[in-house]
């Protein structure tokens, strides 16, 4: 079953980046939509992208889909910015995957809905929530599992326990595009109101791995902080170069 067959199709408007929709919305707007998700009570899920996620929508048909169909792809990342204002359609702000997941977590207390961490190495997921529960009192976080579930007995065990606990926020951290894929795969039979891909966070919440200087954030360079913090993610770096070029060769054609 595809998304737009049991997930709600995208809430707000969209600047196309390369042929991925992102919504032109506010960090506030968001949040709001959010607990709007949860209320209804309805399937939605939420991509937050960054330039990596355009490079993989490129040569991933399936995940394309996945995101022009949800209902929120968040612009999570100063490149889509840059890129959105190449293309004479800029976006307003950057919105994190980072803030939001810590965001639900603050309100799920006063807001009294449930939330569940999936995924993150073995131990990063338990001590991601309870740092949470420690800096906000109060806060639901109904269940934890690692993501490193291989055999399918293991994967079922985790389905099934997400089902017992009928969480309303449901975080999966399994690196894109693997995350919303898992998301949509299960969406028909969990039905939780709002699901999202947050990658890294669990690492940063755990405090694993810390965030990068708010002047960095700010001037778009917290992806080589990243790539100091981890050399490792060299590979996911790379292809940032053919993102620039893309951009400013559709800027040629366009005429923006």
């Amino acid at each position: 079953m595809s998304l737009s067959e049991c997930g709600a199709p995208p809430q707000a408007p969209t600047v196309d980046l390369l042929g991925l929709r992102v919504s032109n919305v506010t960090r506030v707007e968001t949040i709001e939509m959010l607990h709007r998700f949860i209320r209804s009570g309805e399937p939605h899920l939420v991509v937050t992208a960054d330039a990596v996620a355009l490079e993989i929508a490129a040569g991933d048909p399936e995940f394309l889909d996945i995101a022009n169909n949800a209902a929120l792809v968040t612009p999570d990342g100063t490149g889509l910015l840059w890129a959105s204002r190449h293309l004479g359609q800029p976006l307003t702000e950057r919105v994190s995957g980072v803030d939001l997941a810590e965001q639900l977590c603050a309100t799920s207390g006063p807001k009294k809905f449930d939330v569940y961490f999936f995924g993150a190495a073995p131990g990063v997921a338990e001590d991601a929530a309870n740092v949470m529960r420690g800096k906000y009192p109060g806060c639901r976080i109904v269940g934890v599992q690692h993501g490193y579930h291989r055999e399918p007995e293991a994967v079922a065990a985790v389905v099934a326990d997400i089902a017992e606990k009928r969480p309303d926020v449901l975080l999966v951290a399994m690196g894109m595009p693997r995350q919303e894929k898992w998301i949509v795969d299960h969406l028909p039979q969990l039905r939780i109101p709002l699901s999202m891909g947050v990658g890294g966070s669990f690492d940063v919440f755990s405090g694993r791995v810390t965030r990068a200087p708010l002047w960095m954030q700010q001037s778009g360079l917290e992806w080589l902080y990243r790539l100091y913090q981890d050399p490792t993610k060299y590979a996911k770096v790379a292809c940032l170069p053919r993102f620039v070029l893309r951009v400013l060769s559709r800027q040629r054609i366009s005429g923006a």
